[in-house]
Formats: C-alpha cells, sequence, structure tokens
C-alpha cells in the first residue's frame, strides 16, 4: 500500500512540472514572435485549443512550430497576435491550475482533473459573459437617456428661439422670403411666428374676412359675427386671432419674470381649454383642425379634432394631453361633456367660443346638442339670473376671476335683424325667442356682448364672382347618359356630382363605375374612415370624380374642384349656395352645370330667386356624340338591373338564413326537380345575357367616343371641324420637333383623331353667350306642358264619358 501512495505521489509531481514546461515554453514563444494582433479566441476548451497554432506535440513529430513555418515559402498569411493580452491569458490559466493542484487532496487527482478545470473556466467564462450583458444594458440605457435629453433640450431649444432666431431652415426660408410679396398682411400685425407659417404656406395677401375680422378680433378684443362666401378664408378669420392672443399671453409672462422673477398664472394659464371650436360635420373639423395645426407650427400650442365615428378611447388619451385648442362635432363633445371630461368641463379659463357653419348646425338638428354646450360655458356677465341649471357639471369659479371670453359666430349666410345690437343689450332675445333669427338668438345665448363687430360680405347673389353657372335640359331619363358625356368629354379637372339621396349615389355610382370611369363616394352613412378614405383618394386624383350627398356641401375644402354637377337639384337655395361654393374658392375660377327635368323647372326657377338670378347659360352639348353616348348607358343600365337583382336574391336569402339559425330552424328545399332544372336554365341565361351585354359594352368601351359624323376611312369625310384642324396643326408640330430631335428609342404619343377632353369652363367659355336661358322661359315651358297634361286628361275623361253613355244606350235598345 506504501508502494502504491508513493508512486500516486510521484506521479502527480510529474504531471505538475510537465504543465509548468509546457507553459514556460509557451510564454518563451509568444515573446520570440514578431507580430503582435490577437490571436483567434478560444473557445474555453484549455490549451488544447491553440495547440493548432504553437504546436504542443512538436516534440512528437505531429506538427511544424510557428518558428518553422517560411511564409513566403508556404504562401501562407500569419494572424498578427497582440503579445500581451496572449500571455495575461496564459498567466491567468497557469494560477488558476496551480492553485487547484495545491489546494486539492493528492488522493483525489486523476486523468479526469482536466476535465474539471474545464468546466471551472467555463463557469468563470459565463459569469464574465453575464457581467457583460449587465454592462452593455447599462450602456444602452444611459444613451437612451441621453438622447431623451438631446430631444427635450431641442424642443426647449426651438421653443426659445421661435420668437427671433428660429432653426437654421427657418433662417433660410426668411432670407428666402420677398417681405414686398407679403407687405398686405403688416397691417394685421401678427405675431412674428405666425409671420414664418404665412410666408411658409404662401398666402400673398389676406383676404378680406380676414382684412376685416382679425384686427377687431385680436387688437380690439371684440366679438365677431362674420358671413362670406364659401372659399373665402373664414378659418384663419377665427383661427389667427386665437393664436395671436395665445402667443402674447406667454411673451408677456416671459417678460415679467425677466423683470421681476414671478408672473401670474391668470395672465396665460397652462394645460386648460383656450379655445372650443365647434363644427356642423366631421369632415370639417378635421380641416379645420389640419389648417390651425400648419399655422401654428413651432409654437407649442397643441390642437385636437374631436368628432364622432372615431374610437372614444382614443379621443379622451388625446385630451389628458391637455390641448389648448379642440375642434369639434356637437354630437361628440357633448357626449364627452356629459360624460365627465374633465378638459373639456374645466371651461372657467376658456377664452375662445367659435361656432363655425352656424345656421346648418341648427337646421339639421343639432340644436339641442349645440344648446346643451352653450349651456355648459361661464357666463361672461356680472349678473346670473339668466345662469342656466345644468350647468352643474361645469367647474366655474367667481366672475371676479373669469376671463374675458371671445365669440366668433361664421356662416357663409347671414341675416339679423336691423336692431340686433339694441337687443344684446337689452338680453331680451330669449325673452322673445320665436320671433328672431337663430343665429341671434345662438349669439346671445353664447354670450356675445353689445359691442360685437358683425362683418358681412356676401354679395347680393351670395355666390363666388368667379363662378360660372349653366343648365343642361334633358328627360329624367336621360340624366345618366349626360352625366357620363361631362365626364368622358368634359372630365378635366376634379368634378363633384351632387345627389339628394343615397340611393341615387350608389346607382349612380355603380352606373359609372361599369362605364369604366372611377368614382369615389361620400355619404353620411359611411364610416367615418371610410369617409376620409374617398375624400383622401379624390385629393389625390387630379382630375378624380366625387359622388356625394348634401354632408359635402359644406365646409369641404379640396384644391382644384373645377365643376360642380347637381344631378338632382337641392331643397333649397342655400344647400344650392353651398354646393357651388365647393369650386371657384379662394379667388379661383370654376363652374357649375345642373341637370334639368321638365319636372324641376319650377322648382329650380323658385330656388333662383333668392339670389336675383334671372338667366343661365345653357352647356353646349355635342349632339353628335350622343347617340354613342346613350348607346353605351342603355348597357350600362341593363347590365346594373341583372346585377341588382342578382345582388337583392343573394340578400335575401341570406337574410332568412340568419334569422333561420338565429332561431334555431332548419330550412327545408321542398322545390322538385323540375323547379331545379327551371332554375338552373333561368341562372344560365342570365349569366349567358349578362356576359354578352359587358362583351358588347366592352368592345364600345375599347374604341374612343367619336361623333357620329366622324369618318373612321378619310379624315375630311365629315367635314373639318376646328377641333380637326387644331389636332392636325399640333400634329404637325410635334412632327417637326421630333424631326429636329430624333430619338429612335423615343415612343410617339397616341392621339385620338376627332375627340378632345375639354375642361367644361373652357368649354362654357368658348360656347356663345346667346344660348342663355331665361327662368321665365322655363317656368312658362312647365306651365304649358302641365296645361297639355291637363287637357289630355280632361279629353280622355269625355271620351270616355261619352262611351259609357253610348253602350247605355245601346244597353236600353237592346233590352
Amino acid at each position: 500500500m506504501a508502494s502504491g501512495s508513493s508512486e500516486k505521489k510521484k506521479a502527480k509531481r510529474g504531471l505538475k512540472k510537465r504543465a509548468r514546461q509546457e507553459s514556460d515554453q509557451k510564454l518563451e514563444r509568444l515573446d520570440s514572435l514578431p507580430w503582435s494582433s490577437s490571436l483567434p479566441e478560444s473557445n474555453g476548451g484549455g490549451d488544447d485549443d491553440f495547440s493548432l497554432f504553437i504546436g504542443s506535440n512538436e516534440l512528437e513529430g505531429g506538427f511544424l512550430t510557428l518558428e518553422e513555418i517560411d511564409e513566403s515559402e508556404y504562401g501562407l498569411e500569419i494572424p498578427e497576435v497582440n503579445v500581451e493580452n496572449e500571455r495575461n491569458k496564459l498567466k491567468g490559466k497557469s494560477k488558476s491550475k496551480k492553485r487547484k493542484l495545491n489546494e486539492g487532496d493528492p488522493d483525489d487527482i486523476s486523468v479526469g482533473e482536466h476535465d474539471g478545470e474545464a468546466e471551472q473556466s467555463k463557469d468563470q467564462d459565463e459569469k464574465k459573459g453575464v457581467k457583460k450583458k449587465k454592462k452593455k444594458k447599462n450602456e444602452k440605457k444611459k444613451k437612451k437617456d441621453q438622447r431623451k435629453n438631446n430631444e427635450a433640450n431641442k424642443v426647449e431649444e426651438n421653443a426659445a428661439t421661435a420668437d427671433g432666431d428660429g432653426n437654421d431652415n427657418d433662417n433660410v426660408d426668411e432670407d428666402s422670403v420677398d417681405e414686398e410679396e407679403y407687405y398686405a398682411w403688416n397691417e394685421l400685425r401678427l405675431h412674428p411666428i405666425i409671420m414664418k407659417s404665412i410666408y411658409r404656406l404662401k398666402f400673398k395677401e389676406p383676404t378680406p374676412i380676414q382684412r376685416a375680422c382679425v384686427p377687431a378680433a385680436a387688437h380690439q378684443g371684440k366679438d365677431v359675427i362674420g358671413a362670406a362666401e364659401t372659399g373665402s378664408g373664414k378659418t384663419l378669420a377665427f383661427g389667427l386671432p386665437i393664436l395671436q392672443r395665445l402667443l402674447e399671453e406667454r411673451e408677456k409672462v416671459e417678460r415679467l419674470l425677466d423683470e421681476k422673477g414671478e408672473a401670474s398664472e391668470r395672465i396665460a394659464p397652462q394645460s386648460v381649454l383656450r379655445a372650443l371650436i365647434v363644427t356642423p360635420t366631421r369632415e370639417l373639423a378635421l380641416q379645420v383642425s389640419d389648417h390651425l395645426k400648419e399655422v401654428a407650427l413651432g409654437t407649442n400650442i397643441r390642437v385636437v379634432p374631436i368628432v364622432g365615428g372615431m374610437s372614444t378611447e382614443k379621443q379622451e388619451r388625446l385630451l389628458r394631453a391637455r390641448p389648448e385648442i379642440v375642434v369639434g362635432t356637437p354630437g361628440r363633445l357633448w357626449e364627452l361633456m356629459s360624460g365627465g371630461e374633465i378638459h373639456l368641463v374645466e371651461l372657467h379659463s376658456l377664452s375662445f367660443f367659435v361656432l363655425d357653419e352656424a345656421d346648418r348646425m341648427i337646421e339639421t338638428g343639432h340644436f339641442r346638442e349645440l344648446q346643451s354646450i352653450i349651456d355648459m360655458l361661464p357666463m361672461n356677465r356680472e349678473s346670473t339670473e339668466s345662469q342656466p341649471q345644468n350647468t352643474q357639471n361645469c367647474v366655474t369659479v367667481a366672475s371676479t376671476q373669469r376671463k374675458k371670453r371671445q365669440t366668433f359666430v361664421f356662416s357663409a349666410t347671414l341675416a339679423l335683424s336691423a336692431d340686433f345690437r339694441k337687443k344684446l343689450k337689452r338680453g331680451s332675445v330669449n325673452a322673445k325667442r320665436d320671433e328672431l333669427n337663430s343665429i341671434e338668438t345662438l349669439s346671445e345665448r353664447a354670450g356675445m356682448r353689445p359691442n360685437t363687430a358683425i362683418v358681412d360680405l356676401t354679395n347680393p347673389s351670395i355666390l363666388a364672382n368667379k363662378l360660372v353657372e349653366s343648365i343642361i335640359e334633358c328627360r329624367e331619363e336621360e340624366k345618366d347618359a349626360y352625366l357620363y358625356y361631362l365626364l368622358s368629354v368634359h372630365g378635366q379637372g376634379r368634378t363633384i356630382v351632387f345627389c339628394t339621396s343615397i340611393a341615387a349615389l350608389r346607382r349612380i355610382s355603380s352606373l359609372m363605375r361599369i362605364l369604366s370611369i372611377n368614382v369615389w363616394t361620400l355619404h353620411s352613412e359611411m364610416q367615418q374612415r371610410a369617409r376620409l378614405k374617398s375624400v383622401d383618394r379624390f385629393r389625390a386624383n387630379e382630375h378624380g370624380t366625387l359622388v356625394a350627398t348634401d354632408a359635402a356641401a359644406r365646409g369641404l375644402d379640396i384644391p382644384g374642384v373645377r365643376t360642380v354637377v347637381h344631378y338632382q337639384l337641392p331643397h333649397s337655395a342655400e344647400v344650392y349656395v353651398h354646393r357651388c361654393g365647393r369650386t371657384a374658392r379662394a379667388s379661383t375660377d370654376g363652374c357649375s352645370i345642373a341637370l334639368i327635368s321638365p319636372n324641376d323647372a319650377s322648382k329650380f326657377a323658385a330656388l333662383c330667386k333668392s339670389f336675383a338670378k334671372e338667366s343661365f347659360q345653357r352647356f353646349p352639348v355635342e349632339i353628335s356624340y350622343m347617340p354613342e353616348v346613350m348607346k353605351r348607358s342603355s348597357l350600362a343600365h341593363q347590365i346594373d338591373k341583372i346585377v341588382r337583382k342578382d345582388s337583392q336574391e343573394k340578400a335575401e336569402k341570406s337574410w332568412l338564413e340568419r334569422n333561420a339559425e338565429s332561431v334555431e330552424l332548419v330550412l327545408e328545399d321542398n322545390d322538385s326537380e323540375e323547379d331545379r332544372v327551371k332554375k338552373y336554365r333561368q341562372n344560365k341565361a342570365k349569366s349567358n345575357q349578362l356576359n354578352k351585354l359587358q362583351q358588347e359594352l366592352n368592345t364600345l368601351l375599347s374604341k374612343p367616343l367619336q361623333p357620329k359624323t366622324f369618318s373612321k376611312r378619310f379624315l375630311a369625310g365629315a367635314g373639318v371641324s376646328p377641333l380637326l384642324q387644331h389636332q392636325f396643326e399640333e400634329l404637325a408640330r410635334q412632327k417637326l420637333g421630333d424631326a429636329s430631335t430624333s430619338d429612335q428609342n423615343k415612343r410617339n404619343k397616341l392621339v385620338v383623331i376627332g375627340q378632345d377632353c375639354v375642361e367644361p369652363l373652357q368649354a362654357l367659355r368658348t360656347a356663345s353667350k346667346e344660348e342663355c336661358l331665361d327662368l321665365k322661359e322655363i317656368a312658362e315651358k312647365k306651365k304649358s306642358s302641365d296645361n297639355l297634361r291637363r287637357k289630355r286628361k280632361e279629353m280622355k275623361k269625355r271620351l270616355h264619358e261619352q262611351r259609357r253613355k253610348q253602350r247605355k244606350k245601346l244597353q236600353q235598345k237592346e233590352s
């Protein structure tokens, strides 16, 4: 036993010596190496991983050492080693081995000792890896914090420099701006930040309504009732005074802080609602908020739209940010107010209350919700006798603390009584509510003061000066064909087609799509997301067509609308004015076309009396196109009829199946074999007929729409019209130009001879002005047609009576 233990001790000592010798040899070789870059990292397998390069088995002839290798002889590029790193690594490993050999029990040392050492080194590497990960996480957190701080500093710098210098881009813009072009804005004395936005938006001069309203509202602090034609810039007429006052208050606070070191919170209260703007439609609310955001860029004044058809949770989240300006519709505003939304209920610091298109809100049944919102407002007057009872939800303060609230009421039409100011002073509008105009009632209840500035810039004709009105006389069943003619031959620029009913809108849009005319729709039954999509797509298309109900008649500001088509006449002259106001906006031109059937003649004449219009220009329709147009229209009608009938049958069947499933009933098919065969044959015949009609229509649509007199074999077969002559001249010029700059790869542009897509306004201007139609003439025609109908009915009655008497006489003779 003693001899065995001594042998074990000798073996252990030999292993220790050998390990020391190997480590020393490796260190000596590393010292002798001429290169100094790092070797590939070890995989944690001890010294064996390094033996590929150093050659730990060179004594046995297994590998060449690095000293024996000649780079040029073998064509090898040996990587450079960082001597210090490798030395430290090897020293650490040798020390760990020595500690383990010295501290361990001699009886436990065996051949598996190296495996234990490898496991311990792995554990150490894992610990090091964990530490490295923690360090990386800490570094990432520090970087994130630095980024946030930098962003916050940037925001503060932009806010601080917004008054004067601004950032580099703003300076470049200001340098490139010719202030003489914007000289007209100087008389309004607007804040420099607002002027920067005006330069950026390229508003050369203020509109008449802005010139009249901004000084009174921004500098004199008056309430304003404004009326001007559609597209005259009413949004900025009330938006600029709001932004001006908020910016002036902030400047005053900064000045006081610099001078005295403190400033009262009453001057510019933070995190409270300062302006509430109420609009009748969702589209108008979103449009107003977009305009105000553009002008308020760089001011840190937040504008939030609150409209129906969208998530209330999202809107509540937006209101938690405490925006200064809220633009909304009465329904959703009152829903959130009555639900106790804090930001909308705390109205003690409200400085502006705006009613845009006020007459529309009252007419369309929004009066109850609007009245409830107005009742929530703190009263401006000292006396609170007429304070409504339902203001208990409103967080109000003492009358001495209430700021003077300005009220703005804007509309495209205005009708006020002569003694309106006196009534405001006496406060007698509420007493005689039924006798007064609705705008007067609203103005007084909203707390308007007697010194209100009344700005009425409406024309006697109410319509825009550069609007050209025209009509097309046709039968009721021909309206679709004439609409297709307008959109195909005169489809230049954006066009809005107005209908009074959603059923007519759906039928028209279906027909136009069958005729390969891409149209978008907009009506009140659409979801808000779909409505916004339609408007955005219509905006994006330069020659797009929007078929809409009167929901799009007010406030929709889409640039480049060249034509408005009245497929169905509106119910009132006011709606007609607002429809026409979608074109010829902001001093641009446009045209309006009304499709009038004999039944519409007297109604149209009555509508036009209110704005003193006695005659209308006939739209120049090229009659030679109409046979081809009628043919295509009739095919589209037949296809639409078959498709609609099929969809109705499917809808009824699915409705029956859904209801049967809800009641847990099983529907039995009691049809006989003959009935099934009959149905199958009918469906097959219907599908064949539909395919045949579609093929026929597709062949017609594949060819350009040309007049009936046009000769396809001989260009001058029907005579050389001015259009043909103009096209020939253009082709000759293009050919000469192509000959001078010849390019073999360039493809020639396709030109359809005999057809030209002319803008409706251009067609009206080139047409002879003698083709004007007197409204009295239309009314007389209507009367004459009514008289003819009445006379025919009377004649039929007489003939019927005569025949009846003759029959009686014959019966009496026979008896």
